[in-house]
């Protein structure tokens, strides 16, 4: 079982959404969030006064997956974010160690579902 998270440009995320659906993956959460990267935020002007906008806008998608399901979604969430340009976000794959439905008590791949 892993971890999958994403972060990516806001105005990807209902492509990158499409994507993992067609991969057959429906199940995320998704985050607003601000960080800097690259990028190394943008300078704005308002009412005359410059101004230095180091934090941008990002979502986070957060995405359990037994192991099948890692490299396709990993695909998929490049094919709906990728532009090219510097920005495009970055995905991190991390071991999860438990999981357990609440609902039900399942635990493990079978939890996630």
């Amino acid at each position: 079982m892993k971890v999958v998270t994403a972060y990516i440009q806001p105005e990807k995320l209902g492509s990158v959404k499409e994507s993992l659906y067609e991969a057959g993956i429906f199940k995320m959460s998704v985050t607003n969030v601000l960080g800097c990267g690259q990028q190394k935020g943008y300078t704005s002007s308002y009412r005359g006064t410059e101004t230095e906008v180091q934090l941008l806008k990002k979502i986070r998608l957060q995405i359990a997956l037994n192991d099948e399901y890692v490299q396709p979604c990993i695909d998929a969430i490049i094919k709906g974010a990728r532009t090219g340009n510097i920005g495009d976000g970055k995905i991190f794959v991390q071991n999860l160690e438990q999981c357990v439905r609440i609902r039900t008590g399942e635990t493990g791949p079978e939890a996630i579902g």
